[in-house]
């Protein structure tokens, strides 16, 4: 594909809010045929309404990160509606932070089943139809906490450090004609913050929500890595309000 986002067809996972549904929307306002994937299906077909209305070009599909099938599926409906599948974002993501010394185990395994292997399954099932065409490129969404780590979010930061890691190998072992972009945003308006049930934690963390910046900075930082010319990858992004210390 030619530099510029205009008629890429482009994946997004976790795309009924947020990030997702931000970079959704400036995309295909930017030309790309988006497939917008979510579990939220009736916030994915009003997603898809607005960018239609708009003259954009959109398709939903209902599914989960944590089943390889899903993604195989979207994967599949990519190259099925459009002919081929250039970017893979991989958006959705949980934050249940609390203590180690809580055991909150069943948070735990739901960070590491959406937020790295959710990561996991899309490229695997993306990659394939990537590597027949001749090219694509993996927006991976880490955050600052996968470069550092902060009391009551060890698990989280863990899960991040890994979607940077793998992102990095999957760079390191591809031939240029995959692309890998890791996003590492700070404190940012979303739902990830309603995903804490320790009221402590939540509280500490109040001090970033109140300084948080809209998920359409993060979209534009997306656009930016999307649109360069196939000899160009972006690599690393860190993105956090002008405001926020860590």
């Amino acid at each position: 594909m030619s530099q510029g986002s205009e008629g890429k067809v482009v994946v997004i996972t976790g795309a009924s809010s947020g990030i997702g549904e931000a970079t959704a929307r400036l995309l295909a306002k930017n030309g790309a045929k988006i497939v917008a994937v979510a579990r939220r299906k009736s916030r994915l077909d009003q997603l898809v309404k607005d960018i239609e209305a708009a003259g954009g070009q959109a398709i939903a599909v209902e599914a989960d990160v944590t089943a390889y099938e899903d993604m195989q599926r979207a994967a599949n409906t990519a190259k099925d509606t459009y002919g081929r599948l250039d970017v893979w974002v991989n958006n959705a993501g949980v934050m249940p932070l609390s203590p180690v010394e809580m055991n909150r185990l069943e948070e735990w395994n739901w960070m590491v089943d959406v937020n790295i292997k959710g990561v996991l399954n899309g490229v695997a099932a993306a990659q394939p139809l990537m590597r027949a065409q001749g090219g694509g490129q993996f927006v991976n969404v880490s955050s600052v906490a996968g470069h550092l780590v902060f009391p009551g979010a060890a698990v989280y930061c863990a899960t991040k450090f890994a979607v940077r890691a793998f992102s990095e190998g999957i760079r390191m072992e591809s031939d240029g004609s995959i692309r890998v972009t890791n996003i590492s945003p700070g404190a940012i308006k979303t739902e990830l913050t309603e995903h804490i049930a320790v009221p402590e934690v939540k509280e500490g963390v109040k001090a970033f929500t109140d300084i948080a910046i809209d998920a359409d900075a993060v979209a534009r930082a997306i656009h930016f890595a999307v649109a360069q010319p196939a000899d160009v990858d972006i690599n690393e992004v860190i993105i956090r309000p002008s405001k926020q210390d860590l």
